[in-house]
């Protein structure tokens, strides 16, 4: 079974809200079509999102509420050989760390996923060009491209200590963590297909390791 993991938060003036969800659920749509004995279960579409506090329409539940959920989703799958876990919230790494080793400790079969994107490729962090071009690609209707602006550019590792310090407010005043400007439908395309291609292999390693 894969589930997707989501959260409710703000992504700039030009993208919804479940920008993370929509990708974990169609990552996890693309692994059930190319692996029949998957089924997608209905996506956990809140999560830990206390950076983009202060933000309208954010709603996180805190790592350890998504620690404790996520753990109790796994217990419940037993009539499942194992579950995947598809993270679009990179804010939900630590609290699905720390739940992947509980269940592992139960004895449980997960596997833990999130998308891994070279920087060098251009990608940037929160609602720039990387997630713009992939809701372009999967629900234009939802991109406000009229109201896309770039906010703080400079890379992530730069950013920090201000981001710990005080959330994505204190570098980028609309949200955006990168340039959504020169986002496009075809980089979208290409960008999910690659990253659908990746949670494959680690789906395929991680049966074959069983």
């Amino acid at each position: 079974m894969a589930v997707p993991l989501g959260s409710c938060e703000q992504h700039g003036p030009h993208l919804p809200l479940d920008t993370d969800t929509r990708i974990a659920v169609a990552l996890a749509d693309r692994l059930a079509s190319v692996r029949p004995n998957i089924l997608v279960a209905p996506a956990l579409a809140y999560g830990a999102s206390g950076e983009h506090a202060g933000f309208e329409g954010t709603l996180s539940i805190g790592q350890a509420a998504l620690e404790l959920v996520i753990v109790e989703l796994v217990r419940s799958a037993d009539a499942f050989d194992g579950v995947v876990l598809v993270n679009g919230h990179g804010g939900n790494a630590e609290a699905v760390a720390r739940a992947v080793g509980v269940s592992t400790s139960d004895g449980r079969r997960v596997l833990s996923w999130a998308p891994s994107i070279d920087p060098s490729s251009g990608a940037d962090a929160h609602a720039g060009r990387t997630e713009t071009s992939a809701l372009l690609a999967l629900a234009p209707s939802t991109v406000r491209l009229d109201l896309a602006r770039p906010g703080a550019t400079a890379p992530l590792p730069g950013l920090m200590d201000e981001l710990r310090a005080g959330g994505v407010q204190a570098v980028a005043a609309n949200g955006v963590l990168g340039d959504p400007t020169d986002a496009s439908a075809a980089e979208g395309v290409a960008l999910l297909r690659t990253l659908a291609d990746d949670l494959v292999a680690a789906f395929d390693r991680w049966r074959a390791a069983a």
